[in-house]
């Protein structure tokens, strides 16, 4: 394959994660006026964000497991072509009802879509660039984090939340022509990202673990970072939107910096990556109070939690114990699991502890993510501490059928 078609469509399933994420988060940013168009209330709205994790969270694992012989190019095409339509009906769905129905088939084709994204992407380069070419793709949802929900709150603010959405499928279908005639029709179990490089049902159950536990720390504390920065550092509601762009832009930051380590040590990046997260929300639990600090150490959490994600995607297809898109698609239920629990968890702690607990928890949870994460090194097989294994060489009695 020509490496400018490979990056083509490189560039096409990196702009698949950025639309999905925008998507899936876009009601935050729009959660009055689409509530005022509807005639629901706030809450009602809010349910579109959370029947959309749900579903991600329970249909990952079923859906790819049936869909597991279809040729990515069409699976990819079929999946996003679905994302256009069911973001054209919410688009002109007139009430909350049809508005769910849209939103949740959104969602399944989400949940298929990133579990098979990361092994055709790592298909389309050589195995030893298999981290950086995995940062790219989830360099979209960073980026979407980053510009695209904020973009998409703009012109919802100003035309209306339906050009938001509107504009999100016309990108898609841009995105559909792209991936539909560069992507090659590969079969799932064929190519050196069908399966893990080095198989290890052990490493592969404890990055799950460090998966929900570093997500559940970090959205624990994020979900409520607006409440922190005007009630602790002492800013204005109208600085909420300045600060988490700078957060946004050190996210990308973070993406780009791990693409160029990752495959030199991904276990080594994964823990850094926590443990710098972690770093950072006890940084603001104690010296939040100070402005300039406060934005700072956002910024650094930011950061670590983006190169988390695009590091923990490439350990994925290292030790995925038998299909590499069944582990994808259980590590994206993780994370959605994490999403949930952070996010619960900071709830139940903000009420009574204030809005300073949901960075402390979220730097404790962190704190034993990382913790795992190191302690991945007692797995490893007695074979391969001695010397340091290719990673597109799994050792033979590793190998699964």
């Amino acid at each position: 394959m020509r490496r400018s078609r490979a990056v083509g469509a490189l560039i096409g399933l990196s702009g698949g994660t950025f639309l999905y994420t925008t998507a899936e988060a876009l009601p935050i940013g729009l959660l009055l006026p689409m509530a005022a168009d509807l005639a629901v209330t706030p809450p009602q709205v809010g349910l579109l964000v959370t029947a959309y994790g749900a579903v991600v969270m329970v249909a990952s694992v079923p859906l790819t497991a049936l869909v597991r012989t279809v040729p990515r190019r069409r699976l990819l095409s079929a999946l996003l072509a679905g994302f256009v339509l069911s973001t054209a009906i919410t688009v002109v769905a007139d009430d909350l009802t049809l508005l769910l129905a849209a939103r949740m088939a959104t969602a399944a084709t989400h949940a298929l879509f990133w579990a098979v994204v990361v092994p055709a992407a790592a298909e389309l380069f050589p195995p030893r660039l298999r981290g950086r070419v995995v940062a790219v793709v989830f360099a979209g949802g960073t980026v979407a984090l980053a510009l695209g929900v904020p973009a998409g709150t703009w012109l919802g603010e100003r035309a209306g939340w339906r050009a938001s959405f509107l504009a999100v499928a016309a990108l898609g279908a841009v995105v559909l022509a792209t991936v539909a005639s560069l992507l090659p029709s590969t079969q799932p179990d064929q190519g050196h990202a069908a399966r893990g490089a080095t198989p290890d049902a052990r490493r592969f159950w404890l990055l799950v673990a460090v998966a929900v536990l570093a997500t559940a720390g970090a959205i624990a504390a994020y979900t409520y970072v607006a409440l922190f920065v005007t009630e602790v550092a002492g800013f204005s509601a109208a600085s909420v939107g300045a600060i988490l762009l700078v957060r946004g832009i050190a996210s990308v930051l973070g993406i780009l910096a791990v693409a160029t380590v990752v495959d030199r040590g991904p276990w080594s990046v994964l823990a850094a990556t926590v443990a710098l997260q972690s770093g950072a929300l006890l940084g603001l639990y104690t010296f939040g109070h100070e402005p300039a600090v406060a934005v700072a150490l956002i910024a650094v959490a930011g950061l670590a939690f983006a190169a988390f994600t695009a590091a923990l995607g490439g350990l994925v297809l290292q030790v995925a114990p038998g299909r590499s898109d069944l582990a994808a698609a259980t590590v994206s239920a993780a994370v959605n699991v994490g999403i949930t629990a952070g996010a619960l968890i900071g709830g139940l702690a903000l009420p009574g502890h204030g809005v300073r607990s949901t960075v402390l928890i979220g730097a404790l949870l962190g704190v034993v993510a990382a913790m795992l994460a190191v302690g991945e090194r007692r797995l490893r097989p007695a074979a391969t501490t001695g010397h340091r294994r290719r990673s597109d060489a799994p050792a033979r009695s590793e190998r699964v059928s």
